[in-house]
């Protein structure tokens, strides 16, 4: 938790400067997330692909007309099957950071960004918790279109996420080995708002 607070008051700090030069977007919307089977000790799970939505929120800011860098928040929920116990609540928060390059000319902005940062998934069910944390990484783009001088329309953002938790002992389940995930895909939507 120590690291988004870290990550979040970095992106803060600069985004000062660019504010005075009008080039920092407000992006929210909704999400989904599509978490491809889990991966232990290079086994698959089978059956053990999720879906989850929920919402995303980022801040870029631009140091020149293309490129930027670019701080990313998401939360995702679901309830699913967790190593063999069915009905689990569960949470999936990211909070990642990197560099985005666009074309923001006319009324069409595509853009790529590559973000590196962190990730939480909890569960629960029935009085029992567990959460797990570890490391995500997001590649991909989207495209913006302008719908107004400060305004635009995220049509889509779509992005291949991995991401890597250490092992854990977990209530009622036991001892569960480090595990991850690399054939994740989220998509998102929503309005961006220039400043």
């Amino acid at each position: 938790m120590r690291t988004f607070f870290v990550v979040v008051i970095l992106l803060g700090l600069l985004s000062v400067p660019l504010i005075a030069q009008d080039k920092v977007e407000v992006f929210g919307g909704f999400q989904y997330l599509h978490n491809g089977n889990i991966t232990v000790g290079g086994q698959t799970v089978p059956d053990s692909a999720q879906g989850f939505s929920g919402w995303d929120a980022s801040v870029t800011g631009y140091f020149d007309k293309y490129i930027g860098v670019q701080g990313d928040f998401s939360g995702s929920y679901a309830t699913f099957n967790f190593f063999g116990v069915p009905d689990v609540s569960g949470h999936v928060y990211t909070y990642a950071g990197g560099p985005v390059v666009a074309y923001r000319e006319g009324k069409i902005n595509p853009f790529v960004h590559a973000l590196f940062g962190g990730i939480r998934l909890s569960g629960s069910k029935s009085g029992e918790s567990a959460s797990f944390n570890g490391y995500t990484m997001m590649f991909g783009g989207g495209v913006d279109v302008k719908a107004a001088k400060a305004i635009s329309v995220r049509l889509i953002d779509v992005d291949w996420i991995y991401y890597h938790f250490g092992s854990q002992t977990v209530p009622v389940v036991g001892p569960i080995p480090s595990f991850g995930q690399s054939n994740n895909v989220r998509i998102t939507t929503g309005i961006v708002f220039r400043f």
